[in-house]
């Protein structure tokens, strides 16, 4: 079956999915006031390595006529349909890519979503959006992206209501994310520093928590105040109720050793970085000679 062969006179135009184009990609252009709720009636783009057929651009016309004007400055995946594969068990998911930007775009490595009626996920997968071409100003480009078997988590093919979408939280990239109590003791300045150091940061794992030292201190008391960015690479919250945490200093040996029981329950939204200090008190330091130069904070297996 060859490209154009998905792409059938019965299809349909579904349920559009639009996303401000400043979530997605930084453009140079500006739309005035005046002209920010006029209607963007996007033009059909074919890729230009693309030779399509007369008959078939009667098809791509039909179902272009029938897409939704978008605003200016908008993005939009317009669903039409999911071809599943009988061979390896993949969906061949058409759809329209539409740009209401006033200038060409390209755009690179983009998390896309399948979401039922019900807005539940039943696939996701990256894609290079490089191969879609540069997309001309105000235009609709037909496409077909292929999530394979491993991406599916559902048994079969949504029922009609199902969209294709931007999954907008990779999109936005890690961020700090600052408990309310930080936010009023740090100056902004501060704040800034530690949202770079937080771009700074190895990239996590989808499903990866990591904890990371920021700053130690053993004070004449004998306690050690440990500050630690708690990293959740999840695309959903964590809600930390205990947890066990050992400090280890650049010997690898251990400093301190605790458990600490989060009272409210410390929660970490999905994809950030929440820096939070966990004191010990003297009786649970071992801190004697500690070489703090380099340090460590992990939780006990």
């Amino acid at each position: 079956m060859g490209l154009f062969d998905l792409f059938k006179k019965g299809d349909k135009v579904g349920k559009d999915s639009a996303v401000d184009s400043s979530s997605v990609v930084k453009t140079s252009g500006e739309t005035s006031k005046k002209g920010a709720n006029r209607d963007v009636i996007t033009k059909l783009s074919f890729h230009p390595e693309w030779d399509v057929p007369q008959e078939q651009k009667y098809v791509f016309n039909f179902l272009a006529n029938d897409l939704a004007p978008l605003k200016p400055n908008q993005l939009s995946l317009s669903a039409i349909n999911i071809e599943p594969s009988m061979a390896n068990g993949s969906w061949n998911v058409k759809a329209f890519f539409r740009s209401s930007l006033s200038e060409a775009i390209e755009l690179g490595e983009i998390e896309l979503l399948i979401l039922d009626k019900d807005d539940n996920r039943v696939a996701s997968h990256y894609f290079d959006f490089k191969e879609l071409g540069v997309i001309p100003a105000e235009s609709a480009r037909p496409w077909i992206f292929t999530f394979p078997a491993s991406s599916i988590t559902a048994d079969e093919v949504p029922e009609e209501g199902w969209k294709i979408s931007f999954n907008l939280l990779s999109l936005r990239g890690h961020q700090l994310d600052l408990d309310d109590t930080w936010k009023k003791q740090l100056p902004k300045d501060q704040q800034e520093k530690l949202a770079e150091i937080v771009k700074t940061l190895p990239k996590l794992g989808k499903t990866e928590v990591n904890f990371t030292g920021l700053q130690a201190k053993l004070n004449d008391d004998g306690s050690f105040h440990a500050s630690i960015f708690i990293r959740n690479g999840h695309e959903k919250a964590i809600n930390l109720e205990q947890l066990p945490l050992e400090i280890m200093d650049a010997r690898n040996v251990l400093v301190a050793k605790g458990s600490f029981k989060l009272d409210p329950v410390l929660t970490v939204q999905p994809n950030t970085t929440k820096p939070w200090t966990f004191i010990f008190p003297k009786e649970l330091v071992t801190a004697d000679g500690a070489d703090l130069s380099r340090w460590t904070a992990r939780v006990p297996q």
